[in-house]
């Protein structure tokens, strides 16, 4: 699985983007948070140290928050508390904005701590919650003009200054926030697509071991046909020779093996991990295989006449050739298990320019299909006709007018 990214230099990074976009109650703070509070703490103190020297300046008509003694101290006790209160500005920054909000009407020492203040709430809380703080603070701000009038701009002049502090606050606030969610938008398509991505490969994985399963049990059906034909031969012939029983049960021991042999293959790729399947796919059978198999099968005691009339034969294609042989597998099979002792025709046509075409054919038992003594799963044609469909071939099967019983495949072979 890919790791997810991890940034050079995670302290650099707000708390609200260190918790993997999941929402988190407390963010912790990080090393940036801190250098951030602790610049706005200074600034806002600063300012509450200019503004309360103004206040003691010798002419107090032109101080920021002139007016009487009594009132410069109550201004210069609230603008401290209010700096105090931004340590705990990120934890509760609506409810901090409503308590200040009465301090905003007389108090000119705490105007950047409230400015610091509405800033958070934009930058942490929805668009609605904070456009009704911010609107509050707006109404607020004729009432604090009449309570402490500006002894140098106009009431006009100094409700356009004061509000065009605040929209500039509130904008940068808002980019922040925008900012802050592209981040997470991307950072959660990162995941969903990595996630996506790693279910792809699961399910890729998972079909490509049903694909490997399946060519197994082809080929365990058609050793255990072969197993039945001989141990059917021995129970028709208990009198034959020691040689030939002999070698009958040579042959019954040799397919039990490798029927067992493939039964395990097949159970371990259907048991695999989803690691296992990285390991390396074992040989599969090609079209010049299909002479091996009906040797396999006239050693089996099955009568088989193959005829292989494919022009340009090293030329097939694997994946052609693979399905090819799978259609003659099943063919034999099918003719062993319904018609033993009839004899079956295989013929192979073709080349690159005609595609590929796969006739097998075997005469109607007298009395109609033998059931199989040992049961199948009843899927064999189907899986057949899946394999060619998937091929962009054709396949009938069936009696024909002759009364045989007639397979033809049709499989068009790339140039």
């Amino acid at each position: 699985m890919t790791s997810a990214v991890v940034p050079d230099h995670p302290w650099l990074l707000p708390g609200a983007l260190t918790t993997g976009g999941q929402p988190a109650r407390r963010p912790r703070r990080t090393t940036r948070d801190w250098l951030v509070d602790g610049t706005f703490f200074l600034l806002a103190l600063a300012f509450l140290v200019a503004a309360h020297y103004d206040a003691r300046q010798a002419q107090p008509e032109f101080a920021l928050n002139a007016g009487p003694s009594w009132l410069v101290g109550v201004d210069t006790l609230a603008g401290l508390l209010a700096v105090a209160a931004l340590w705990v500005r990120r934890r509760w920054p609506v409810a901090l904005a409503l308590v200040l909000l009465p301090v905003g009407l007389f108090s000119v020492t705490a105007g950047v701590a409230l400015l610091v203040v509405l800033f958070t709430v934009v930058v942490h809380r929805a668009f609605p919650v904070a456009a009704a703080v911010v609107g509050l603070h707006l109404l607020a701000v004729p009432v604090s003009l009449r309570l402490r009038p500006d002894p140098v701009l106009s009431d006009l002049a100094a409700v356009i200054l004061v509000g065009s502090l605040i929209a500039a606050t509130v904008a940068w606030g808002m980019f922040v926030r925008a900012r802050r969610q592209l981040i997470l938008s991307l950072r959660d398509r990162a995941e969903r697509a990595e996630a996506e991505q790693q279910l792809r490969v699961t399910q890729a994985r998972q079909v490509e071991r049903t694909r490997i399963a399946r060519e197994m049990h082809d080929v365990l059906a058609h050793r255990i046909s072969l197993l039945s034909l001989h141990a059917g031969a021995l129970e028709f012939r208990p009198d034959a020779p020691p040689p030939e029983i002999a070698r009958a049960a040579g042959v019954i021991r040799a397919s039990a093996h490798t029927a067992l042999e493939d039964l395990r293959a097949v159970i371990g790729v259907l048991r695999a991990d989803t690691a296992a399947s990285d390991a390396p796919e074992p040989p599969q059978p090609t079209l010049a295989d299909v002479p091996a198999l009906v040797g396999e099968a006239r050693a089996a005691g099955m009568r088989v006449e193959l005829t292989d009339g494919v022009r340009e034969p090293t030329a097939v294609p694997a994946a052609l050739g693979r399905t090819g042989y799978r259609i003659v597998q099943e063919g034999l099979t099918n003719a062993r298990k319904h018609a033993p002792g009839v004899v079956a025709t295989v013929a192979l046509t073709g080349g690159p320019a005609d595609g590929l075409t796969i006739e097998i054919r075997n005469r109607w038992p007298v009395g109609g299909p033998v059931a199989p003594e040992i049961p199948g799963t009843g899927t064999g044609l189907v899986g057949i006709a899946e394999r060619v469909s998937l091929a962009g071939g054709r396949l009938t099967h069936g009696r024909d007018d002759t009364g045989d019983f007639h397979l033809t495949a049709w499989l068009p072979w790339p140039t």
